[in-house]
């Protein structure tokens, strides 16, 4: 083999290998992880909940009759309401991961301009932190929850930063899917239905080179009563729908590491 083969050979190498990294790689907003390895044909199911909780039940059993385990982010509030108890307990000893999604729910930047925080350094990390003291209740250590996904799926650099210095790793859902969007009811403007909001997911699949490898879908526990339109009704038909599509569905850890 010529001197020039080899070095050729040695180029393609290197060229194939930061190619593979890069693609391999978790996909960053702001700081925050917004999606996995888009290399693979994996996704995450993570549920938020914070004053609401009605779908909790139904959503639990879905999951445990489809062998699946799905991740939860709810805020100290939400940790902290007896009614909330028991399901709390029932998500943990089935192996669900149970994380924060700050204590009180707090708007951490302006809707209109997310460069600025509202909140300064201390107030985030207190109420982040009083989040864990919640959790410690049901046996969730801070070193068991690495994963933070911060309220209203709203932040910026700062906050990201804020929460790694913490140890924390900041996480929101895969932009494109409407899924975020199933806690509208008729009365407001940008509400949308539950059958709509689940061909977006397809349609982002269609779209998407890489199809939904690598996506976090985020779903609310609860909605309360204006929006009767459940999507997590509609659970069943996303994780039958990605099965036949090939989709593995995995747990946080799996899919970011």
């Amino acid at each position: 083999m010529s001197t020039k083969s080899v070095i050729s050979g040695l180029f393609m190498a290197i060229i194939l290998f930061f190619f593979q990294k890069s693609f391999g790689q978790n996909q960053y907003i702001h700081d925050g992880i917004v999606r996995g390895d888009q290399s693979k044909k994996q996704i995450s199911l993570v549920f938020t909940g914070h004053e609401y909780a009605e779908g909790g039940w139904y959503i639990l059993k879905t999951l445990e009759k489809n062998k699946i385990k799905a991740s939860f982010f709810f805020t100290g509030d939400f940790y902290r309401n007896h009614d909330f108890e028991s399901l709390i307990k029932s998500l943990k000893t089935q192996g669900h991961y149970l994380g924060a999604h700050s204590d009180k729910h707090l708007l951490y930047c302006p809707w209109d301009d997310r460069s600025q925080p509202l909140i300064d350094r201390y107030t985030f990390s207190k109420d982040l932190l009083d989040n864990y003291s919640e959790m410690k209740r049901f046996g969730i250590e801070q070193e068991d929850a690495q994963y933070f996904l911060p309220p209203y799926e709203w932040y910026n650099e700062n906050i990201s930063e804020w929460a790694g210095k913490l140890g924390f790793d900041l996480i929101s859902f895969t932009p494109g899917p409407r899924t975020n969007a199933d806690y509208t009811d008729p009365e407001m403007e940008n509400y949308i239905g539950s059958e709509e909001i689940l061909q977006t997911i397809w349609q982002c699949e269609y779209k998407n080179p890489n199809g939904l490898n690598g996506f976090i879908i985020l779903i609310h526990i609860g909605v309360g009563e204006k929006r009767t339109d459940k999507f997590y009704e509609l659970l069943p038909d996303l994780i039958k729908g990605l099965q036949k599509s090939g989709y593995e569905i995995v747990d946080l850890d799996q899919l970011l590491k």
